[in-house]
């Protein structure tokens, strides 16, 4: 299939219902979701990068885009970022569609992508000022601007310093800094933590986190499921260009939690407790390990109190119960495959 006709395709297929004025100027659409993707598809001949992709991100809220490399995460994000035209479907960046109006999209968001070429022969200020002019800032409300953003990154201190002489970190802060010159409404970030080290990455996290409570949205990929289920207010899962589930961490945890591990510590007689646990229907998968008794658990949290109660009841004496509930990483790959395309 021709991607320049599904392209074409795609542009006249949502002209028609994009609200515009009398004078062809598009009407801003009013809403709670500042991104939002709508049945968006995009083919590379006969492979199918992103297929039948819709769900929204509501206003300074993170939501965390998961998936192997090759799932059509980038390729989502090069379409909301204006870099790529869908072949079928639309998204919107604060209102407005990327097929009809990119200019006013680029306007409105801050692109990080996972690779991004820097200038060697400048210093740090020198890389911001050249981007906050392509934005169009001029005068004093250019200079606020770059003290503000080196401020919020750390990069205040290495104004002078040229661009090949810092570390991956830093670079990334840089970067960072560029995508939040113009005060966009939206953030994109693809990858942002790559390569960095433990300290890096929370610093990172901490200013993902306030750029959401001063109400921008942010969009994120990552590897690192741990920092995402702690960041995120939403994520979606994606493989073979298919949205697998989406929701909030807890909300899909809950969705895909089937059992979960229980640990009981019995002070004596733990064989015993095990043999009694062995006639309830929701325990398998007994296992006792000195004064720990170990199970699969299929209850919720009143059954599992109702079982230690009855343990209790018939005289075992309960010390410690340790229930595991399945991470984001859990359900991660519960959901997924591992398969690539």
């Amino acid at each position: 299939m021709n991607d320049n006709v599904n392209s074409v395709t795609a542009t006249d297929t949502v002209s028609a219902s994009t609200p515009r004025r009398a004078n062809g100027t598009p009407v801003h659409v009013g809403s709670d979701d500042c991104i939002e993707l709508r049945r968006l598809h995009r083919f590379f001949g006969k492979t199918k990068a992103v297929e039948d992709i819709s769900f929204s991100v509501r206003r300074g809220h993170v939501f965390g885009y998961i998936g192997p490399n090759g799932a059509g995460k980038t390729t989502s994000m090069r379409i909301l970022a204006t870099l790529d035209l869908p072949s079928y479907g639309d998204a919107y960046v604060d209102g407005f569609s990327v097929i009809n109006d990119p200019e006013l999209v680029r306007g409105r968001l801050g692109f990080m992508p996972d690779s991004f070429g820097t200038y060697r022969d400048v210093n740090c200020q020198e890389y911001l000022d050249f981007f906050a002019r392509a934005y169009g800032l001029v005068g004093r409300h250019r200079t606020d601007r770059l003290r503000w953003v080196m401020n919020f990154t750390g990069t205040e201190g290495m104004a002078e310093k040229p661009i090949r002489g810092l570390s991956k970190g830093m670079k990334q802060r840089l970067c960072l800094g560029r995508a939040l010159i113009h005060d966009p409404a939206v953030m994109i970030l693809d990858e942002p933590a790559a390569g960095l080290d433990p300290r890096a990455r929370i610093q990172l996290r901490k200013m993902i986190r306030e750029l959401a409570d001063r109400g921008k949205t942010v969009l994120i990929s990552s590897h690192i499921l741990t920092e995402l289920a702690e960041m995120c207010d939403s994520v979606g899962i994606i493989e073979q260009g298919k949205l697998l589930a989406t929701g909030s961490v807890d909300d899909i945890q809950r969705q895909r939690e089937s059992s979960r591990e229980l640990k009981i510590r019995i002070l004596d007689r733990a064989a015993a407790a095990s043999e009694c646990l062995s006639t309830i229907d929701t325990v398998s998968g007994l296992i006792v390990d000195g004064q720990l008794v170990k199970f699969e658990f299929a209850g919720d949290i009143h059954d599992q109190a109702a079982l230690v109660s009855q343990l209790v009841s018939q005289g075992f004496q309960v010390a410690e119960i340790e229930s595991h509930k399945k991470s984001l990483e859990d359900v991660f790959l519960q959901v997924t495959e591992g398969l690539v395309q």
